[in-house]
């Protein structure tokens, strides 16, 4: 993610939709509705109502986990409508008589557990579905989800908004770190990784633009049904199926990965430069931090400058405004580190953010730019009182401060001391080395650390102490 390139932006209040509704529809008390009368587990536990994130402790369910989301949605901008039909296939970890999914707000009309009408009711965030028959530890099944109603997003505890986020022409549809359940049901949780297929039906005239590979589009009786699929393994806070009336261009790189952009006319002179250099920014950090991980590229530029920020949409980064090089490169560094190695828990989110931030250092100082020395020691002058040493990097406390400067800044710092203290061979050795071992996978603080170790020969346990774990100003390095 990237807003102002440190943090996310400042913002004045949530578009449109009214921070008093969005606020109402978080509590994760509220029932609100509900389908058959809820059974007793038939003859098995049920799974968690959450992974037990510290700062998102309802984020994600236990008892199984997801391999693949198809979702056959239509939406309305004039009523904003959206109806949904989810299948989601899956396999249970242990033997479940109950379980989640997350889903805020929306009316739910249908459930089914391979084939059969299943029991559910909804509790907050929490989809909890009661099968026909127990699952049986191991075994493959699949959840049909029929829904719809008027999406709202989540308001985080930042303030910001995220998920499904009406705009005057379609949807900018954002999902982290919570919003995937405002619109789709979910494993939400950024240890589920799966596949998606998307057919999202608009009015024609209209273009929806998700993750992945276009496979289709089609226009018939005043509407278009898009279909994309993204087969790589995929977080569901990174989904998106973002409507809008856009111009879409369309181009190779030299890699041949298919690169899909849609802009909204508003904004497609001011993004002109910056788009025409995704080709180049993919190169470039291919040979930092080795092969393109994944089928298709491109951007989503919209007008919807109240949201505050860009996402690292999965393949296609979501901006809400035209991005200077600056985002981009940071947005399109995240496809590496944040898409394809994804964090285990959000108070890892340095892993994301520091090394994107980092990449734009790395970038203006092989463009003409400063050093990347340059910006740590711009940055390090700031007096101890500054919010950059408020708290630690690799721990910022709480959902509240993990987008804030000393995870994107301090963060890249972190990175800076780490390539001053190996030389650039070690240090670029690990960056490669970590998108290559952890590779649609997940990665931990300590795993990086360890990784540091190993590579560079070097015990690094101060360093990342003092960078990643201790709050305040260090001394001078």
């Amino acid at each position: 993610m990237s807003a102002a390139r440190t943090a996310r932006r400042p913002r004045g209040g949530p578009p449109r939709a009214g921070r008093a509704a969005a606020a109402a529809l978080g509590l994760a008390a509220l029932v609100l509705s509900s389908g058959p009368a809820h059974a007793a587990a038939p003859g098995g536990p049920a799974g968690a109502p959450g992974q037990g994130d510290p700062y998102f402790p309802l984020s994600g369910n236990g008892g199984y986990r997801v391999g693949h989301y198809a979702l056959d949605l239509g939406y309305d901008p004039a009523t904003r409508h959206l109806t949904g039909d989810a299948v989601i296939t899956a396999r249970a970890t242990q033997g479940l008589g109950r379980f989640d999914l997350d889903l805020s707000g929306l009316t739910v009309s249908r459930v089914r557990v391979d084939g059969r009408v299943a029991h559910w009711s909804r509790h907050g965030q929490e989809l909890v579905v009661t099968p026909a028959r127990r699952l049986r530890a191991g075994a493959a099944f699949r959840v049909e989800v029929a829904y719809g109603g008027v999406p709202r997003y989540v308001t985080d505890p930042d303030g910001s908004a995220d998920g499904w986020i009406a705009t005057d022409d379609g949807a900018f549809v954002a999902g982290e770190p919570q919003g995937a359940m405002s619109w789709f049901p979910s494993d939400n949780n950024p240890r589920d990784k799966a596949s998606y297929a998307f057919r999202v039906t608009v009015p024609a005239g209209y273009t929806a633009v998700c993750n992945g590979v276009l496979l289709g589009q089609r226009t018939a009786g005043g509407s278009t049904t898009f279909r994309w699929r993204q087969d790589q393994p995929m977080a569901s806070y990174l989904a998106t199926a973002t409507v809008g009336k856009f111009d879409v261009t369309r181009s190779t790189t030299r890699a041949g990965v298919p690169v899909y952009n849609a802009v909204d006319p508003r904004e497609a002179a001011a993004a002109a430069p910056a788009l025409a250099r995704i080709p180049d920014v993919l190169e470039w950090e291919s040979g930092l931090f080795g092969p393109y991980p994944f089928s298709a590229a491109g951007a989503i530029v919209d007008d919807a400058h109240d949201v505050g920020y860009a996402l690292e949409t999965q393949s296609r980064p979501l901006y809400d405004r035209a991005p200077d090089i600056g985002t981009v490169v940071h947005e399109t560094a995240h496809q590496w580190f944040g898409d394809s190695v994804s964090l285990t828990s959000w108070q890892d989110i340095w892993l994301n953010e520091g090394f994107a931030t980092y990449a734009e250092w790395l970038w203006q100082e092989q463009h003409g730019g400063p050093t990347a020395q340059a910006a740590f020691d711009r940055f390090y002058a700031q007096p101890a009182t500054s919010g950059l040493w408020a708290f630690p990097t690799a721990d910022p406390g709480d959902g509240a401060h993990i987008f804030a400067s000393p995870v994107y800044t301090r963060g890249a710092m972190a990175l800076q001391e780490l390539r001053t203290a190996v030389g650039d061979r070690d240090f670029f050795t690990i960056l490669k080395s970590w998108a290559r071992e952890h590779r649609y996978g997940h990665g931990t603080t300590a795993q990086f650390v360890a990784l540091s170790e190993r590579v560079s020969g070097r015990r690094l346990g101060p360093l990342f102490r003092t960078w990643l774990d201790t709050a305040g100003k260090p001394a001078a390095p």
